[in-house]
This record gives C-alpha cells, sequence and structure tokens, in this order.
C-alpha cells in the first residue's frame, strides 16, 4: 500500500469501510435510523447553545441562547451513533446491557438517549417529553443548578462519569464480573485510550469467564482528536492497530467512513456480528462447563469528529477536526453570520418534522427504542442499589483473638482477619470479590484462598499446582495495576456487589485521583433522590510505612490519609484499629455499610494485642477511648496524655508510659487511643466529630499531650486546630526521613519511638526540674545504644523488639496510689 492510499485507508471520511459487510438493515428502518440520528443530534446541539425556543419555532435570536456557552459536541456523534444501533440488539435477541461513556464530556450523547427513550422525564417529570419540557432539559445542561457535561450520577444509565478519563474498561469489566446475562457497551475515546489506567485496562479479558461473567464489547470511537492534538491511534495504519488489539487478545472489527446511510449498514451489521459472536462464546463455555478465554471483539469506529457538522466555518476546518471538540461555533453571539449559520446547522436536523408535537413520533420511538428496563438508560444494574443486597456475614466475634493480659501477647492480626475474609467470601460466592495488586499472600490473607482462589484465564503450567492459587472460577482478583484493580471494584459495587481492595500502603497514592473521583460520585449520589446506595467502597492498607524499613525509602509513604480527609465528611470514613480484635470489629463494620469510601490501615506482622472482643467493640464504638488499663490518673487531673493513633505508634507511645513511669512512678499519665481518625475533628465538621466537651473530657484543655500519629503529623494538627488546648497537643508521625533501616532506628528517624516520645513527654513537663533532666539524659543515651546496635549487628536489640507491657509494676504503681 502507497502512501496516499494508507491515509486514504485512516481518513474518517468516504463511504462505510467495514470488516464486516452485511446489510441488514431495509431502507425502511436505514430512515428510521437516519431520523433517530438527527433528532439525537439535534437534541445533542440544543443541550449546549439553546435556553429559550427550543425547536425553534421561531428565527434564532440571540437572547434565545445562553449566555454562557459550555459542552462537547465532538465524540457526541459516534456515541449516539453506537448507542441508537445497539438498541436494535437489545430488542432483537431480548439483551441485558449497560452503555458505559469513556470519552470525557461525553453527557450530550447519553441525555439525548435517555430523553429520547422517556427514562430521563420518567425520573425527571419536569423535563417532560414536550416543548416545555424539552426548553427546560436543554436549559438545565452545564447550568448553573443543572447538570455537568458528563455522564454525571443524575445521568439515568449511567455508572462512569467520564470525568477523568481512563476507567471505562475497567469500571465495564468490574459490572459484568457475576453478572453472566450481561453485555456493557463501553465507548473508548481516542484521546482516553492514551492514558495509562486505560491502556492496562485492555488485558480484564485475561480474568473474564464466560461461564459466570458478562462480556464488555468495547468500541474504540476514533474521530481523530482532543482537545487541540491529533490523537495517536487515529494516525497509525490499519495494521499496526489490528496488531495492537490482535496482541492485547481481541479480534478487531472497524467500521470507517462518513456517509451516513451506507454507515449505518456497516455499524448495524458489525455490532450484531459482535453480539453473535459474544453468544456463541458464551454458550460455548457454558454448554461445555468448561471455561476458557475467546478472543473477544473489539469494534474501532472512525468517524469525523463534530459528524455532520459544517466542514468549515469561515475557511477553517470544523467537522473532521480538533475545532468541533467542544463547543463547535463559539462567537454567535458576537457574529451575525455565524448565529445563522448555526440555525442553519440546527434545522438541517428537521426538528420541526421529529418533533412535531414536542417529542418524536411514538412509532419511530416504538420501532428503535427498547421497553421498560431493557432500556439501557434504564437498566437497575446502573442503579446498583437496586439490586445491592446485604453480604450474608459470619460473626466476626468467632474469630476474636484471646487477650488475657492487655499488651502481653503477641498475635498477627491480619493473618487472623484473614479468616473473616475467607469466609464472607464462602458465604457469597457470587456477590463478594477481593481485589489487589500482586499482594493478597504478601498481605498475610492467603487464608481466602480456601473459599476462593485467584482468577486466572491466562496459560497454566505445572508449578502453578504448588501454591499458585489460581483458578478459573476465583473470586480474589490480582494485577499488578492498582488502576485496574480499584476499576475492577468501583464498577462491581456500582452495579449492586461488594468487595474490598487490599493494597500496600505505600503504593496506593497510583489510584488517589480514581479515589477522588469515587467520592465525588457518591456525594453527588446523595442529592439525587433515585439513586439507591451502593456497597462502600473498602480499602485495607497493610505493608505500612512503619515495617517498610527493609524496603526502603520508596516504600515509605502513608500520605493516602491526607487524600481522603480532603473529600467530603459525607463519604469518607478513616479508621487506625490499634489490634487484631479492633480490626475484626472495623472490617464488619465496613463491609455493612454502604455509600462510603472506608479506608482500614493496619500492619500485617505480628504485633501486641490489647484489647478482648467485648473491649474492643466498645471501643471501635467510641472510635476513641481513655484505656484506663495503661493509664495512671486513676480518674485524677492527669500530668500528660498519652495518646496514638495507629496499632504501631500504640505499640511505642505504650512503651514510652513504660520509660516514664520507671524514672517518674508517681506521674499520674492518661492513655488515649483513636480509631476512628475524624474523631478529631470537630462535630460541626464531620458527622463521627466529638463536641468540645468530650473533647476536653478525654484530651483535657490544658495538659500537654504527646500524641502519636500513624501518618504526617501535620494531618492530626489540621484535624484539631479549633479545639481547646490545640496548642498543647503536639503530634509526633512520619516526616519524611527514612533508608533501609531497623524497624526502631526508622521511628527514631521520624521521632516517633519510644525514646524520642519519652523524651518529648519530660519537656512538656517542667515541673520535673533537674530528674526530668537527668532522666532525658539516660533516654537519650539509651536511644543511641540501641541505635548502634543495629547499625552494627542489623537489627534492634531483643529487649526492646520484644518489650510487652509490664503488668506487675503498673499493679504496684495502682495499689501504692489506692492506699496513699
Amino acid at each position: 500500500m502507497n502512501s496516499s492510499q494508507e491515509l486514504e485507508s485512516i481518513s474518517p471520511y468516504g463511504p462505510a469501510r467495514s470488516t464486516i459487510k452485511e446489510t441488514p438493515l431495509t431502507k425502511e428502518e436505514v430512515e428510521k435510523y437516519n431520523d433517530f440520528f438527527k433528532a439525537s443530534l439535534y437534541l445533542s446541539l440544543g443541550m449546549i447553545y439553546l435556553r429559550q425556543n427550543p425547536l425553534l419555532r421561531e428565527p434564532l435570536k440571540k437572547e434565545h441562547l445562553k449566555a454562557r456557552l459550555l459542552g462537547h459536541f465532538g465524540s457526541a456523534p459516534g456515541q449516539i451513533f453506537t448507542y441508537m444501533h445497539f438498541n436494535r440488539l437489545i430488542t432483537k435477541y431480548d439483551l441485558d446491557a449497560i452503555f458505559i461513556s469513556g470519552p470525557g464530556h461525553g453527557a450530550p450523547a447519553v441525555l439525548s438517549q435517555a430523553y429520547l427513550e422517556g427514562t430521563y422525564s420518567e425520573v425527571y417529570p419536569e423535563t417532560s417529553e414536550d416543548e416545555e419540557g424539552m426548553q427546560k432539559f436543554f436549559k438545565q445542561f452545564s447550568f448553573p443548578g443543572g447538570i455537568g457535561s458528563h455522564a454525571t450520577p443524575e445521568t439515568p444509565g449511567s455508572i462512569h462519569e467520564g470525568g477523568e478519563l481512563g476507567y471505562s474498561i475497567s469500571h465495564a469489566f468490574g459490572a459484568v464480573f457475576d453478572h453472566p446475562n450481561l453485555i456493557a457497551v463501553t465507548m473508548v475515546g481516542d484521546g482516553e485510550a492514551e492514558t495509562g489506567p486505560l491502556a492496562t485496562s485492555w488485558h480484564s479479558t485475561k480474568f473474564l469467564n464466560p461461564i459466570t461473567d458478562g462480556a464488555v464489547l468495547p468500541v474504540l470511537h476514533l474521530n481523530g482528536y482532543k482537545i487541540n492534538n491529533p490523537t495517536i491511534l487515529a494516525r497509525i495504519s490499519h495494521k499496526e492497530l489490528e496488531n495492537l488489539f490482535l496482541g492485547y487478545g481481541y479480534q478487531p472489527y472497524f467500521v470507517e467512513g462518513n456517509d451516513v446511510e451506507s454507515m449505518h449498514q456497516a455499524m448495524a451489521a458489525t455490532l450484531e456480528h459482535c453480539v453473535l459472536e459474544i453468544r456463541k462464546f458464551q454458550e460455548q463455555a457454558r454448554d461445555s462447563g468448561k471455561a476458557f478465554r475467546p478472543i473477544w471483539p473489539v469494534i474501532i469506529l472512525r468517524t469525523p469528529k463534530g459528524w455532520t457538522g459544517p466542514r468549515k466555518v469561515d475557511d477553517k476546518y470544523l467537522e473532521g477536526f480538533w475545532r468541533a471538540h467542544q463547543v463547535p461555533i463559539t462567537d454567535v453571539h458576537e457574529n451575525p453570520d455565524h448565529l445563522k449559520l448555526l440555525e442553519k446547522w440546527m434545522r438541517s436536523y428537521e426538528p420541526e418534522r421529529l418533533f412535531a408535537d414536542g417529542k418524536i413520533s411514538g412509532e419511530l420511538k416504538n420501532a428503535l427504542c427498547p421497553k421498560g428496563s431493557r432500556r439501557m438508560s434504564a437498566n437497575p444494574v446502573a442503579n446498583g442499589g437496586v439490586n445491592r443486597r446485604p453480604l450474608r456475614m459470619p460473626d466476626f466475634r468467632e474469630y476474636a483473638l484471646e487477650v488475657n493480659k492487655p499488651g502481653a501477647t503477641m498475635a498477627e492480626s491480619m493473618t487472623n482477619m484473614a479468616g473473616l475474609l475467607r469466609d464472607v467470601i464462602a458465604a457469597n460466592p457470587k456477590s463478594f470479590r477481593l481485589f489487589g495488586p500482586d499482594e493478597t499472600e504478601s498481605n498475610k490473607l492467603a487464608k481466602v484462598y480456601q473459599a476462593g482462589k485467584k482468577v486466572w484465564m491466562g496459560e497454566y503450567f505445572a508449578e502453578d499446582e504448588d501454591g499458585g492459587n489460581l483458578s478459573m472460577e476465583g473470586r480474589v482478583m490480582e494485577m499488578l495495576s492498582e488502576h485496574t484493580c480499584e476499576g475492577w471494584l468501583e464498577g462491581y459495587i456500582l452495579s449492586g456487589r461488594h468487595g474490598l481492595l487490599n493494597s500496600y500502603e505505600p503504593f496506593i497514592h497510583v489510584i488517589d485521583s480514581m479515589v477522588n473521583q469515587h467520592c465525588k460520585w457518591l456525594e453527588k449520589c446523595l442529592e439525587v433522590e433515585w439513586r439507591n446506595k451502593v456497597a462502600s467502597l473498602n480499602i485495607l492498607l497493610t505493608a505500612v510505612v512503619w515495617r517498610q524499613d527493609h524496603n526502603g525509602f520508596t516504600h515509605q509513604d502513608p500520605g493516602f490519609l491526607d487524600v481522603v480527609a480532603n473529600k467530603s465528611p459525607e463519604v469518607v470514613r478513616i479508621y487506625l484499629p490499634p489490634d487484631g480484635n479492633c480490626l475484626l470489629s472495623c472490617v464488619d463494620h465496613c463491609l455493612r455499610s454502604s455509600n462510603y469510601v472506608n479506608v482500614i490501615v493496619a500492619d500485617k506482622q505480628e504485633h501486641l494485642q490489647y484489647l478482648s472482643m467485648d473491649e474492643a467493640i466498645i471501643h471501635c464504638t467510641k472510635g476513641i477511648g481513655i484505656w484506663p488499663q495503661f493509664s495512671t490518673d486513676l480518674g485524677e487531673e492527669p500530668d500528660l496524655v498519652m495518646a496514638s493513633c495507629g496499632d504501631i505508634p500504640t505499640h511505642e507511645s505504650l512503651a514510652a508510659i513504660d520509660l516514664l513511669l520507671q524514672h517518674f512512678p508517681e506521674l499520674k499519665i492518661r492513655c488515649v487511643n483513636v480509631v476512628d481518625l475524624f474523631k478529631l475533628i470537630s462535630h460541626e465538621d464531620h458527622p463521627h466529630g466529638l463536641n468540645n466537651s468530650e473533647w476536653s473530657s478525654i484530651f483535657t484543655a490544658n495538659k500537654p499531650v504527646i500524641f502519636n500519629f500513624h501518618s504526617y503529623p501535620w494531618l492530626v494538627h489540621r484535624l484539631t486546630y479549633k479545639r481547646p488546648g490545640s496548642q498543647n497537643i503536639h503530634v509526633r508521625g512520619y516526616k519524611e526521613k527514612g533508608n533501609i533501616d531497623t524497624p526502631l532506628e526508622l521511628a527514631i528517624r521520624n521521632q516517633t519511638d519510644r525514646f524520642s516520645l519519652a523524651i518529648d513527654a519530660i519537656d512538656r513537663m517542667p515541673h520535673l526540674g533537674n530528674r526530668g533532666s537527668a532522666a532525658r539524659e539516660t533516654l537519650r543515651n539509651e536511644q543511641l545504644k540501641a541505635r548502634n546496635e543495629a547499625f552494627e549487628i542489623g537489627i534492634d536489640p531483643p529487649f526492646l523488639k520484644n518489650w510487652m507491657w509490664p503488668h506487675d509494676r503498673l499493679s504496684k504503681l495502682t495499689a501504692s496510689k489506692l492506699s496513699s
């Protein structure tokens, strides 16, 4: 093929060129699709431009326009084209399908379809199917007090907003897992296709079981341009593009051109071929009972950006160029000629004929739109809370760790909690999955494999039998892409199911913005009356900063909590259980909850256990509390408050209390522990927050507080800045000091170790005088000795590493105080 032929072959212009050559539509059907296409495009332009005169019953004037023009037209024609042609197959084959709009700002396409199908008027009666309703429908789009320009939660049929690009495919696959009859028709913008999350999500077919799961039909929409640049995939050869998708494991089917009539036939034939391919694969697997990995279809749709718009405006390219991306003609307020051009363009879609009574004819609607919940805009899967059923939960108390003496029992909290997760999976074999990037075993959650192994549709080797834990029908989803795992989980819960993502703490930052977007989705859903609550997005962070001493500085970052704390208090929760029984209580609570993003932080190594199960339930229910078993104030005014939040900071804080009591047995120390981080914030700013009276009863308003925190210390200062006595709160946490260290040395670097805490406490109690100075010097010497030993031997001194709470000493101190 010479260069001119190659350029022609990747051009979006000309009669339809397609892999599938059939012509399944009659002439009358093509005419109906032409009419429906025109009606949809008219609505899309109306949303962008019109505030009044919705059907152009009078000549278009400036006062009919919105004062501020917002919206994106460029990708709408291709999305509409795909949506309406898939509707034919829903009706013909009684398909269960949803539509996912990946291109950014794709709302005009899906909103027009929801309006024409009647769903929009059903959920928003004020936007009725008549001239008055259409005027309101147009005005609200990208308008103050109205709706956004993405497929926001207000959009019927949407589970994917498309504001931040890259997640359409992973959301789609998440939605079809355990939905064996569902097809997710997924438009992928060619700009979106350049993002990292989208690129890796193509591998999702390696985890799709044709027996137990539904199918995703991706439609890669090559309209050629992003905001102001060509797109990569639209400018490579057919052969290279075909090989790319064959390499991903898909069979590509091309549909290209701009001649509307021939494109109708090509798209109808191609979509039908793909649906029949999907059904063939599923029937083969289901009839034989043998799962396999098919070569799933993908459609590559190449049409001009802003298809059907003017090719040029003032001799500058519009259709088929980047200028069609957003508002196609921008100066209609100032330029009378362009206003006339816009009117001519809009009238070319024949609104006076197609909307003669203010709505499309019943004949056209009945011929092209599915009925009831078969409409993609009305599918209950896309309002996942409709289908959500509570998890069948085992009694978490049955997994309790025995704690006879607080602070004197060692156990692996995460390994123990894995037993609970195992039984949750076993009790909910079609509605709960565990997600994570290649870390389930490392995170000490391997017990879950007893109930469900890792999904793997790729090839198998003999050695996989030796601990590979792979299965075509597993319940654990692992892929070394945090983006894809998070996208799967979001799609899974937004379509009515439950799940949990486990990850190393330092690398959860990879999905900061994804979690941010999900929080925004949930918050907006609270304002949409017809949106039912979905299961919470649960994130379990382990391999935490304080036990990444061996991996070094790159693995030390607890800052995800700052990201989550910035989100709306209506939708986020953060829990830092101090021990195994508290972890069980937190996990149970989070899995039962809905419409939150829950973050649980707990280390996976062996740690001291402090609370019995009954005590843990009370402590977690309160979220914060005084621990009398580690306190010496006995209801008196304390000299000092030692507070902690997080399992390892709690350990070091208690060890610091022990050191202080060795030197100053008369000290009245109050031990406080925080599980629910948002207890620190004012009740005026968060529903979990303490009021100031409650705060002062725990922390006092005038005593020094040494607060040992899991994450960056500034977060606690932010949360507590309005509290009584906030100037007395001295927070220690991770301060971005790290290396290949021992655990104690890492803590010393960041001043969260027991010695630093005790020294800090002494410095805050000037009444200790010279006694404090002597103790301070002793503690500093002990700290340096421990640090030098670690540098010399490579491990922390055993007597420090294996420290436990000295019950006898505290008992004697308590008895002495009571007797006096």
